[in-house]
């Protein structure tokens, strides 16, 4: 195994303004180990902009008490929902500085490339993946909800896209 693998914190990050999901993961000889989960929420009574500072506080607190070495973020694909692709751009943008101000280095990746990491198949449903990811991790039950599995999946995929 790399060197740089060796000892590694990877944040996994699924952008969305409603709900944004996340996935620490360490590396330590060799050995996978979830460190923490989640997703962060944000409520549609607050206006964009409060949604992405709330966004841009919980993100930077992330960082600063789990010191991952790198950031991993799905990358925006368009959708018909023009007006959702434009707030998820947007809480990409905030991560994207969360993540150069702590001097992480960021990797993007497809939800093609990331299925194909966890699963084998790029065409993988999320059913699929949510499975291969509790067998992965080793964890009793299914993360949850769905955008924190998707956060997991996402710094999994760098681990395994890096060895």
């Amino acid at each position: 195994m790399p060197e740089y693998l060796e000892k590694m914190i990877v944040l996994g990050i699924d952008p969305g303004l409603a709900r944004l999901g996340y996935g620490i993961i360490g590396v330590e000889n060799g050995t996978i180990t979830p460190l923490c989960y989640g997703c962060i929420q944000t409520s549609v009574e607050k206006t964009s902009s409060q949604r992405l500072l709330q966004i841009y506080g919980e993100i930077n607190e992330l960082i600063t008490k789990y010191q991952p070495d790198c950031c991993a973020i799905e990358k925006l694909f368009f959708t018909k929902n023009i007006t959702s692709a434009m707030n998820v751009s947007e809480v990409r943008g905030i991560i994207l500085l969360a993540a150069e101000q702590h001097n992480l280095p960021i990797t993007e990746y497809t939800p093609n490339q990331i299925k194909q990491a966890i699963t084998g198949s790029g065409r993988a449903d999320k059913k699929q993946m949510q499975e291969m990811i509790k067998r992965l991790l080793h964890l009793d039950s299914i993360p949850r909800p769905d955008d924190a599995a998707d956060g997991l999946s996402i710094a999994l995929c760098h681990i395994h896209i890096m060895r």
